[in-house]
C-alpha cells in the first residue's frame, strides 16, 4: 500500500456537487493506494504509521493531539508512466481488493481513536485541501518496518 500523507489546515472531498467528507479541524489528509497482494498486515502497518507519524505542529502525531484524518482511495498512487505518454495502471488494485482494505485502514484509524472522514470509493471526486507547511510525506508499506 502507499500513501501521500499531508498535513492540512482544512480539507473536503466533493461528489456530484455534495460534500462528503471534510476534516471539521485541522489534520491529516490520506491518499491511499493498493496495490496486488496487499493484506491486512500491510493495512495495520499503514495505520500504525499515519496515527503515530509525528509531522504535526510541535513533532507530534494524530494521535497525541487527537486531529482528524481525511481518507480518499487514490488507485493513481500505482500509476507507472515509465513508458511513453499514457500511465500503465496494471499495478494498482481492482476495486474488489483495494475497497475492502481501504474500509479496513479507515476501521483501523477509527480503532485507534482517530476521527476519520472519508472520500467515496470509485467516485469522481474533488478533493480541496490546504497545506500547512506544505508538509506532505509518502509512504509505502513495502518500506515501512
Amino acid at each position: 500500500m502507499r500513501a501521500v500523507v499531508t498535513r492540512c489546515a482544512s480539507a473536503s472531498v466533493v461528489v456530484d456537487g455534495e460534500i462528503v467528507g471534510r476534516l471539521p479541524q485541522p489534520g491529516l489528509v490520506a491518499l491511499v493506494g493498493v496495490t496486488h497482494g496487499d493484506d491486512a498486515a500491510e493495512v495495520a502497518k499503514l495505520v500504525r504509521k499515519i496515527s503515530q507519524l509525528r509531522i504535526l505542529e510541535g513533532e507530534r502525531s494524530a494521535l497525541d493531539v487527537g486531529a482528524p484524518v481525511l481518507v480518499v482511495s487514490q488507485f493513481t498512487l500505482y500509476g507507472d508512466a515509465r513508458k511513453g505518454r499514457r500511465p500503465s495502471w496494471s499495478n494498482a488494485a481492482p476495486g474488489g481488493i483495494s475497497e475492502p482494505l481501504i474500509d479496513e485502514l479507515v476501521d483501523g484509524l477509527r480503532a485507534a481513536g482517530l476521527h476519520v472522514e472519508t472520500g467515496r470509493f470509485g467516485a469522481m471526486m474533488r478533493v480541496e485541501s490546504v497545506n500547512d507547511g506544505p508538509f506532505t510525506i509518502l509512504l509505502d508499506t513495502a518500506e515501512i518496518a
